[in-house]
């Protein structure tokens, strides 16, 4: 403006110095005030700018691990009572504290804590409709939570001002979660502030990887690692534990926690660094507390009442929460008939401070509980799984007066939860939602959203529960439990955890093992002049009443094997971390005794009926064929589903497909076979229109727009004169693949779908996909495997395992599984082998394949090219006795040969008897999976009592002992000797 208004008028430029706003003592007007200019500024006239304003900024910078970590305040929000910006790297987190001026009466700290990840930190504009953040999420609730608890109890007794805390991620870039960056701030803020608070503290971050401990880990890093460790501390004593572990021994987790207190206490001198450069002094706050006359005058009245209550066991929760609310009745009367108005105004939290004093002290001097239990005793368990056998998965889980129901639903893996979050994974496939309704304490509430307790409450279960999954690789489905508290008298998590994995097991889920969940509490005596614990008792499973009274709710859940997840949450100002190690040891005994009852219950997954059961399947076809399935828009898909019930998921080049039961399956499996077809296999059974009616036969068109033939002496078990008599154009069949004659024509047959005259056996193929009929329940592989519930126990159901993702797609090379396709050879093949051999006296494995043109000599599934005419010249079928005597002769002549091979053994060389030195590719749970050279691979089941400490790439001597169903060498070890 001031360069215009020169280029306006020369004349401004020729103005004396002493006639100007600066020679004045005015600030320009372009700074947006009239007022006179700073000396500083007065000063600086050649180099400072017009209305520039310079803040004031305190910075610290330290290291910890290998990171360098920075605190900043003064630049940012500085009408806050107190603020910092914490860096480490790209990443940098505000945290902001606030408090009332008023002095509203109330008996607790109205402490509230706010986590926001807005999507801007990562460079992303929200995808909701209004394009901005809505309501918090799950992980914005428990970030505040992990900020909430260690910063609580720091605060003084009797100081019931409302405080706010906002942490805010200004950037990320994706390498550290910013949670317990965003505690550390919030320590430094309150060291700012004029707010009253005991601080300051360290929260740190300790991951595990191959044994070695790894500080501030990033999270790639936690990927890898069996621990996440999170741990807050003051310079002596702990706040705060939080844990996700992989099984983690007792003594592992010990040595963590006792790596975890020095590096946390890094973090505290440079908070008190800041505070003595910009922060301000500690405002005298009005504290509430309870005066020794009110205290001493209620301990009078109710003490000896209380007493008599506690020590009476036979008291239920309700029934001692009557008791005791009559006795703060009788005191209310006593108080206003002396006109005490002082102590009526606190009388709550007078009688609360007495009850706390007695069964404090009964426990401490006598050993003695509330309902008469030892310390280390846990309430009586009761157990049941399947309790609601129309569901998946369920169960239920009593410890005392506490009850939980927990259900277990499965689902697609597009059902699995999208995330928005400036760091960790996109979706998660396995969720357990906790709630807590009003009625399980008797009390009359409303159901809204988000609760954090609720949120908090479940992800603990979760993080329990998680570490004994299988492999999504093994276990594709997407799985959510919900945990349903039916009556709360302590520790609900503890026992949804307990709940969960019954459920689970009950599901079928093949869990690794059982997971079970215990509270441990303190009761602790402190000397009032030093602030030190002088006495203490640990509790174990501890009641609703004994965690409101007492010190500490240390929640422990894990396997025999060790812990997978760890909350530790404190009322006094600290803990010993002795006292907290030596806390674990009471956990373990607690939780063996659950482990032991839940095992008597269900100790394995449970082999459901497969008809009512959820299934699965994964199935293999080209783009091309998925975008005709999907349709535009997905218009053909969700008809489908609409249609049948069942739900498909499309990804690039895999075809997932979840029902609810077999039925539901069957049926979206029959019309995507329609749309898209599928292998066609010699036997399989097939769901056709017919299209033309011709005198030696019909045309049907099947398996996605591919034509056959139905010649008429396959109409019927009886002659047939006319094909009209028996079939018409539209008419829906089901029909048996026989064969394919020499110009690759499909031969198709009604009567071997039928079954035969005078025979009560049913001929007819049940299932339109035979590779997905003996699949395992809930496991769709594309790779050989032995894995899940040992339900399958001949051969042919563990090599229909193997085959369960075989290749499905008509316009698919099979060869692209990793388990090679092998077809079990026809009479007419062998045939065409025994002329070749004897035209040619050449190699058995020059033979020609069924079906295949002259110059292909590998093994093709045989099905009809796009565009390909159906030909009116189709060879008659041999007959079935003929086929059956051919194949009879091959296996006979295999066995007598008892031939073994030296050259590179094929899928025609190998007979039965037939003996080849092979690799161990893969170990399973029942079996190998061995590789016979040139892409041919077979199969070794474990025998019992046999050997089973292979390795693999261990060489093998093995047999051709028989085929499978599908064509799977199945082999055997020769003098069960190793090469």
């Amino acid at each position: 403006m001031a360069s215009l208004a020169s280029r306006a008028n020369p004349l401004l430029r020729t103005l004396p110095h002493f006639l100007t706003w600066r020679a004045l003592g005015f600030s320009t007007i372009c700074s947006g005030r009239l007022g006179f200019a700073s000396q500083s500024e007065q000063l600086d006239t050649e180099t400072s700018v017009a209305g520039t304003k310079v803040l004031e900024n305190f910075k610290e910078e330290f290291e910890i691990g290998s990171r360098l970590i920075t605190l900043e305040t003064g630049k940012i929000a500085r009408f806050a009572n107190g603020a910092v910006v914490l860096g480490m790297e790209e990443t940098k987190v505000l945290s902001t504290v606030a408090s009332t001026k008023g002095n509203d009466v109330r008996d607790f700290l109205p402490l509230t804590v706010d986590y926001q990840e807005k999507q801007f930190a990562q460079g992303v504009i929200p995808n909701t409709f209004m394009r901005r953040e809505g309501a918090p999420k799950e992980r914005e609730l428990l970030c505040g939570r992990l900020i909430d608890r260690p910063i609580r109890p720091l605060f003084p007794s009797g100081f019931y001002h409302e405080v706010q805390v906002m942490a805010s991620v200004l950037s990320s870039d994706g390498k550290q979660d910013p949670d317990v960056m965003a505690a550390n701030a919030t320590s430094a803020a309150l060291m700012l502030s004029d707010i009253p608070w005991g601080g300051p503290i360290g929260m740190i971050r300790i991951g595990r990887i191959a044994g070695q401990f790894i500080v501030n880990p990033t999270m790639d890093e936690l990927c890898l690692s069996d621990l996440n460790l999170v741990y807050a501390c003051t310079k002596d004593k702990t706040l705060m534990i939080d844990v996700q572990a992989r099984e983690i021994s007792d003594r592992d987790l010990e040595a963590g926690l006792r790596f975890a207190h020095p590096e946390a206490v890094k973090y505290l001198e440079p908070q008190m660094r800041l505070a003595a450069k910009a922060g301000k002094h500690k405002k005298e706050y009005k504290l509430s507390m309870l005066s020794d006359r009110t205290l001493e005058r209620v301990r009078e009245l109710a003490e000896a009442p209380i007493e008599a209550v506690f020590t009476d066991s036979t008291y239920g929760k309700f029934q001692r929460g009557e008791a005791l609310d009559n006795i703060t009745q009788d005191v209310k009367r006593v108080l206003e008939e002396e006109c005490d108005e002082e102590s009526l105004k606190v009388l709550s939290k007078a009688v609360d401070t007495v009850r706390k004093k007695v069964v404090r002290r009964r426990i401490i001097a006598e050993g003695l509980r509330v309902d008469g239990r030892r310390l280390d005793e846990v309430r009586p368990l009761y157990c049941e799984a399947g309790n609601l056998p129309q569901l998946h998965g369920s169960s239920l889980f009593n410890r005392g007066d506490t009850q939980v129901l927990c259900t277990v639903t499965l689902g697609a893996p597009a059902d699995a939860q999208r995330l928005e979050s400036v760091v960790g994974p996109s979706t998660k496939r396995f969720m357990l939602h906790y709630s807590f309704p009003p009625f399980c304490i008797n009390e009359v509430g409303k159901r809204g959203g988000l609760n954090r307790r609720e949120v908090g409450h479940g992800t603990l279960a979760e993080k329990a529960l998680l570490a004994v999954l299988p492999p999504e690789e093994d276990f594709p489905y997407t799985v959510r439990i919900n945990s349903e508290v039916m009556a709360s008298d302590g520790s609900t998590s503890m026992a949804t955890v307990c709940g969960g994995s019954m459920a689970l097991m009950d599901a079928g889920i093949p869990l690794r093992e059982h997971v079970a969940g215990v509270s441990v509490g303190l009761i602790s005596e402190v000397d009032p002049s030093t602030g030190t614990i002088k006495d203490y008792r640990i509790v174990t499973d501890i009641l609703g009443l004994e965690d409101h009274l007492g010190d500490m709710d240390f929640k422990i859940a894990g396997t025999r094997k060790g812990v997978t997840s760890i909350q530790l949450d404190i009322k006094p100002a600290g803990i010993p971390l002795d006292i907290i190690c030596e806390s674990l040891e009471p956990a373990l005994k607690g939780r063996i005794q659950i482990l032991d009852h839940m095992e008597r219950e269900i100790s394995a997954p449970r082999a459901t009926d497969d008809r009512n059961s959820p299934q699965l399947a994964t199935l293999k076809y080209s783009n091309d064929s998925l975008r005709r399935l999907v349709g535009p828009l997905g218009a053909l898909k969700r008809k489908i589903e609409e249609e049948t019930g069942g739900r498909i998921s499309v990804s690039d080049g895999t075809l997932t497909v979840v029902a609810k039961n077999q039925s539901i399956m069957e049926k979206v499996l029959e019309k995507i076979d329609f749309m898209l077809g599928r292998e066609i296999e010699i036997g399989g059974v097939y769901k056709g229109v017919v299209t033309s009616v011709k005198e030696y036969g019909a045309f049907v068109e099947f398996n996605g727009g591919q034509q056959g033939l139905l010649h008429i002496s396959e109409l019927s078990h009886e002659p047939v004169t006319r094909v009209s008599e028996v079939v018409s154009v539209g008419q829906k069949l089901t029909l048996r693949c026989i064969g394919q004659d020499v110009r690759g024509n499909i031969k198709l047959s009604l009567k071997a779908a039928l079954p035969r005259p005078g025979s009560g056996e049913d001929n007819v193929h049940k299932e339109s996909v035979p590779s997905l009929k003996a699949a395992p329940k809930y496991l769709s592989s594309t790779e050989a495997t032995f894995s899940g519930p040992d339900k399958h126990n001949d051969t042919s159901d563990t090599t229909q395992e193997l085959l369960v993702n075989k290749n499905l797609g008509s316009d698919v090379n099979p060869t692209s599984s990793s388990v090679p396709v092998i077809l079990i050879r026809s009479a007419a093949e062998c045939d065409e082998e025994e002329k070749s051999a004897a035209l040619t006296r050449n190699s058995k494995n020059k033979s020609k394949s069924f079906g295949s043109s002259e110059g292909d000599k590998k093994s093709k599934p045989f099905s009809r090219k796009k565009g390909e005419k159906e030909s009116n010249s189709i060879a008659k079928s041999r007959d079935g006795d003929e086929v059956k005597q051919n194949i009879a002769s091959l296996i006979h002549s295999s066995r007598d040969t008892e031939a073994e091979t030296e050259a590179p053994v094929t899928a025609k060389s190998l007979k039965l008897g037939t003996k080849v030195t092979a690799k161990v590719y893969q170990i399973r749970a029942r079996g190998l999976v061995l590789d016979l050279g040139g892409g041919l691979r077979g199969m070794y089941r474990f025998e019992t009592n046999g050997r089973k400490d292979f390795e693999i790439g261990d060489e093998l001597r093995v047999e051709c002992s028989s085929f499978s169903s599908k064509g799977i060498p199945v082999l055997s070890l020769v003098d069960d000797e190793w090469v």
